[in-house]
């Protein structure tokens, strides 16, 4: 996908998992209403997110992804903390057709937080 390109190389850098995970979980309560996480996690109005991080994007069973999500996953596109990171910030720049509503996490640190969050499944 393009997005990788799009990134800045300081940002990429930034968007290890060196985020702190309790804070994301606060940061995660905008993304509850959509999404779940943990064991037995269930998909709702958005996929379930647990073991996100390595997961090839648009491939969670018995979800309806958009047309964008569905060649992402033809294409072998992967969940990584930068790839999170830029959808994060603008989901609907990363993915054209997402259907998530969401504006996205305009702060680093927030994103960091809650990259760390979902590394952790909610734990």
């Amino acid at each position: 996908a393009e997005t990788v390109a799009a990134a800045a190389p300081a940002a990429v850098a930034a968007v290890s998992i060196d985020g702190d995970a309790k804070a994301g979980a606060k940061v995660f309560r905008k993304c509850k209403a959509c999404h779940k996480i943990g064991e037995g996690a269930k998909n709702a109005v958005g996929p379930q997110l647990t073991d996100i991080i390595g997961r090839v994007q648009g491939s969670v069973d018995g979800f309806k992804y958009s047309k964008g999500f569905e060649a992402a996953m033809a294409a072998g596109a992967v969940w990584s903390p930068a790839e999170l990171d830029a959808y994060l910030t603008k989901p609907k720049d990363y993915m054209k057709g997402t259907r998530m509503a969401f504006g996205g996490l305009r702060k680093e640190k927030d994103r960091a937080n809650v990259i760390a969050y979902l590394a952790s499944n909610g734990e």
